[in-house]
């Protein structure tokens, strides 16, 4: 039970968030997307970071998943 509870929830994430970030890059939204480069030439500065907004979104389907999940197992258990 706890195996096949950690892979439906590890696998909702992992789908939910990798299908996010493929539709960012698909359709260029901006805030699915993984890369966001800063340059500041004069001193220097480079910074790149990337969008939080998938990984948060495949957290919360990831949690739903997993309560889900537990509520069929236990109306299967009677």
């Amino acid at each position: 039970m706890k195996l096949k509870g950690f892979i439906v929830t590890f696998g909702s994430f992992a789908l939910a968030t990798a299908l996010l970030y493929l539709l960012g890059y698909v359709f260029t939204i901006p805030w699915l997307m993984f890369q966001y480069e800063y340059t500041n030439n004069a001193s220097g500065f480079f910074v790149t970071t990337g969008s939080l907004v998938p990984l948060i979104i495949g957290l919360v389907i990831s949690f739903m998943s997993e309560k889900i999940y537990l509520y069929k197992y236990r109306q299967k258990l009677g």
